[in-house]
């Protein structure tokens, strides 16, 4: 972590002479030894897509009843990530993994799946990808990365720590959403019913103070230290305490029965390209794929942009390195991830806990990688970390993003007010997309009202009025009867 105090510690030994070639890692102030130790911490913070993902998918049904099998989604899901993350380490050199796109495997599931096949629905999936991934070849959203004020990409990096760490309180059951039928309009509670009970937070709390003690004292390994070291407490405590499943959430800290299972690759090539068009209107196909389009270009913007912030890798203008190879891989991921039935595969903002661990280079994407594809075989025993472990490593990496906050001149309301929209609304609507979409049009908007419209790069303007149209979709539906 290039801005913090844990990051002083003796220069790094030789590695070995293949790997300093292909990933220099010397170069960018690390070890081998680092690079796998933030492989390890990216996976296990990660780890919950292999459980949710297909929990999302298959709990949806098409137009015609039908549902995708969940072992077959556990499969894909592994598969994909596990290759799409290795590419991504020895392409593009950076420690930035791809899974299923939590949000984007929503939309499929419950916005397009319902309205023809599952099929046709992956095959928009792969319409979109190949979308992203001629823009990426063509530089043009490299293009709009660059055009990004770096006050604002300081911005996206804080609210995007502030995202994740409310992932983190999240999937921990540390705060919980307050029910509809509770009568109140407070959203979110602390706990299950307004006070912390149970050993899984416990669990939790324990973590995140052991995360943090360890980062304080400078401990190497502190993040993967303190999963490992969560997860065993959360096996025996779990061992020896009558504990509902429910209450670890997806994952519980039980050593499993079967170790390995075989996997199921049937979902492999079942999407239709053009299947979509005799569902539904030409229209509604290029506004389904608008909103996958949009959420999945915005969501890697904003994740590599905080990533390598994080890592210290942004060049003097704030630019990432090798950016066009990264957009490329993504839109790769989301072809992949559509073409497997494993719905748009993007890159993780959880990376930034291998980050955190020290990872700099593409080498960590190999051992993340890895493991994803171990867990093809062993997903029993990847699935053993429960979230409660894993989740305080995202709490601690918010807060090691939320440093960054210092970079924005909160003297200039030009630029403040922008990045303070752009901070607020990523954890508030729990989305990295709509707080850059309220970024974007607020400082173009403020730009303009200071008299400085002309020096607003052109692509701002482009992207801001997209967002516009992202975020009044639904009357342009209305007003377009689709």
């Amino acid at each position: 972590m290039s801005d913090h105090p844990t990051d002083k510690s003796p220069a790094p030994a030789p590695s070995p002479a293949a790997l300093e070639r292909l990933f220099r890692i010397r170069e960018r102030g690390s070890t081998a030894a680092r690079e796998v130790r933030g492989g390890l911490a990216t996976f296990f913070t990660m780890a919950y897509i292999l459980v949710l993902n297909p929990i999302i998918l298959s709990g949806a049904e098409d137009k015609y009843g039908n549902q995708l099998d969940f072992g077959q989604l556990v499969t894909v899901t592994a598969l994909v990530a596990a290759v799409m993350t290795v590419l991504m380490g020895l392409t593009a050199n950076l420690p930035l993994a791809l899974a299923a796109g939590l949000g984007l495997n929503t939309v499929v599931a419950y916005q397009i799946a319902p309205l023809m096949t599952w099929p046709d629905a992956m095959g928009l999936v792969v319409l979109e990808g190949i979308v992203v991934c001629l823009l990426a070849a063509t530089g043009v959203r490299e293009a709009v990365m660059n055009a990004i004020p770096q006050p604002l990409k300081m911005a996206i990096s804080v609210g995007i720590g502030m995202f994740i760490a409310l992932i983190g309180f999240i999937d921990a059951g540390f705060a919980t959403r307050i029910p509809d039928a509770a009568g109140t309009t407070v959203p979110l509670q602390l706990g299950g019913g307004g006070t912390l009970g149970g050993w899984p937070v416990v669990v939790f709390c324990a973590g995140v103070l052991l995360t943090v003690s360890l980062l304080a004292r400078g401990v190497k390994g502190a993040i993967l230290i303190s999963i490992m070291a969560m997860t065993v407490v959360a096996i025996v405590i779990n061992s020896v305490a009558d504990i509902a499943d429910e209450a670890w959430g997806l994952t519980v800290p039980d050593w499993p029965g079967d170790v390995v299972e075989a996997p199921d690759f049937g979902l492999l090539g079942e999407f239709s390209f053009f299947g979509a068009f005799d569902e539904v209107s030409a229209v509604t196909v290029v506004l389904l794929v608008f909103t996958l389009f949009l959420t999945d270009f915005f969501d890697t913007m904003g994740t590599a942009v905080g990533v390598t912030s994080e890592a210290g890798l942004l060049d003097e203008r704030g630019r990432v390195p090798r950016l066009g190879r990264l957009l490329f891989v993504d839109g790769l991921a989301t072809v992949a991830g559509g073409a497997a039935s494993g719905s748009s595969n993007t890159s993780y903002i959880e990376s930034a806990a291998g980050v955190g661990e020290g990872a700099r280079t593409g080498l960590a994407n190999l051992v993340t990688g890895a493991l994803f594809g171990l867990a093809l075989l062993f997903t029993p025993l990847a699935l053993v970390v429960p979230s409660q472990a894993a989740a305080p490593a995202l709490v601690a990496v918010g807060f090691l993003l939320m440093t960054q906050v210092r970079h924005v001149d909160w003297t200039r309301y030009d630029i403040a007010v922008p990045a303070f929209l752009t901070i607020a609304v990523m954890p508030f609507t729990y989305s990295i997309t709509n707080g850059l979409g309220a970024g974007f049009i607020a400082y173009v908007v403020l730009q303009a009202v200071m008299g400085r419209a002309r020096r607003v790069h052109p692509l701002m303007w482009a992207a801001s009025a997209l967002f516009t149209v992202y975020f009044a979709i639904e009357p342009i539906e209305d007003l377009l009867g689709v």
